[in-house]
């Protein structure tokens, strides 16, 4: 019977169906998942390395798990989670972070896409493996994933994403792309709120919001109901100075009657100073909150940590588009190893690193790893 660390692992997974027949299951499926995870929390970055890893922390693993028949081989790795069934592990997964997450009521999430850039197999006609992910971006904690085609079929794959989550009380955010009618009436069905970035794929939205804060500008936004916030962070040697502006939305405007529950629009203008360069931009918004400017500004400041907390980590410390796994169910299988490693690395207070310097420490202090899991696990 598993213990410590690997019973979670055990509780979570339990009911997962093992793909083998029975005369090939010489290793336990739940042993592998508790291999895999862990090495993945300490810098493995394919079957080979999680095999190298068990190998080494033999010992180590003895303590929680029996493996009766020693560290299974890379190929074993490779070939078994190639064949699950991805939609169970999602579950098992998506289960365990809800207990841990608790209620998203009042927390902003964060909607976004990723390409595994190094899973196309061109040689059986496979492209590249896109996924979508919610993301917690208080807790930066990865809610969902789910597969996609490619980036265009993103749009139709969001709201079934959200049916996947208790939003009650949480507010969405996505970029231009996700600006739907469809999206945003989901999100008003799942009682949450909804905060929508608007571009020229939009063309009637946008023009509106242009031309309206355009005239604003001219009256230096002296506009009554028009509420204002400016924010300028210092970091490295950059300065960025984000203005922004909210207002109720009109009810009498036919192009904005179309959006469900629509309350405020707004505009937000940013500008980066480094040296003696500078890059400006200028954004649409509209969202079913009221134009309570400065929690607007925060969610929509949190939106922009799903790059930088986790897909930038799982480029740079994780080598995500480098990875060469791309038999049958492996990719997504590896993707959801890495995001769930990331989680449970963010998740952990007692390591003062950043995510390359935990994950090289949790792999030469066992300590040190058993905090991090402790920290996630409730243990």
């Amino acid at each position: 019977m598993a213990s410590g660390p690997a019973s979670v692992v055990h509780k979570h997974f339990e009911n997962l169906t093992d793909p083998r027949v029975d005369r090939g299951c010489n290793h336990s499926l739940i042993e592998m998942i508790f291999l895999a995870l862990t090495a993945a929390i300490c810098g493995a970055q394919g079957w080979a390395d999680v095999e190298r890893f068990a190998k080494c922390k033999l010992d180590w693993f003895r303590r929680y798990v029996t493996l009766q028949f020693g560290v299974p081989s890379h190929d074993t790795f490779g070939r078994v989670f190639s064949r699950l069934d991805t939609g169970e592990f999602l579950t098992a997964m998506h289960a365990w972070v809800d207990a841990f997450a608790g209620s998203l009521r009042g927390r902003g999430i964060a909607i976004d896409g990723k390409t595994l850039r190094g899973s196309f197999d061109a040689a059986v006609g496979k492209t590249a493996l896109h996924t979508i992910t919610a993301f917690a971006c208080d807790m930066r904690i990865c809610l969902r994933q789910m597969a996609v085609g490619e980036k265009t079929n993103e749009i139709p794959a969001v709201p079934e994403l959200l049916k996947l989550m208790e939003l009650n009380g949480a507010t969405v955010t996505l970029d231009a792309m996700h600006c739907q009618v469809d999206t945003a009436q989901a999100i008003i069905n799942a009682e949450a709120d909804y905060i929508l970035i608007v571009k020229q794929n939009q063309e009637s939205l946008h023009t509106n919001l242009v031309d309206r804060f355009i005239a604003y500008g001219e009256v230096d936004y002296q506009v009554q109901g028009l509420k204002r916030h400016k924010t300028v962070e210092k970091s490295h040697g950059r300065k960025e100075r984000r203005e922004y502006y909210f207002i109720d939305a009109p009810s009498d405007d036919p192009v904005l009657a179309r959006w469900p529950d629509i309350r405020s629009i707004g505009m937000v203008y940013r500008c980066r100073e480094q040296g003696d360069e500078s890059h400006e931009e200028t954004m649409f918004v509209i969202s079913s909150h009221p134009p309570k400017v400065k929690m607007l500004s925060e969610h929509i400041r949190g939106h922009w940590s799903i790059e930088n907390s986790q897909h930038w980590v799982l480029d740079v410390t994780f080598a995500e588009d480098a990875s060469r796994i791309r038999k049958g169910s492996s990719p997504e299988i590896s993707a959801a190893f890495r995001r769930m490693a990331l989680n449970i690395l963010q998740g952990d207070t007692t390591v003062k690193e950043n995510i390359r310097g935990k994950r090289l420490r949790a792999g030469w202090s066992e300590s040190v790893l058993e905090k991090i899991y402790a920290g996630f696990t409730g243990n």
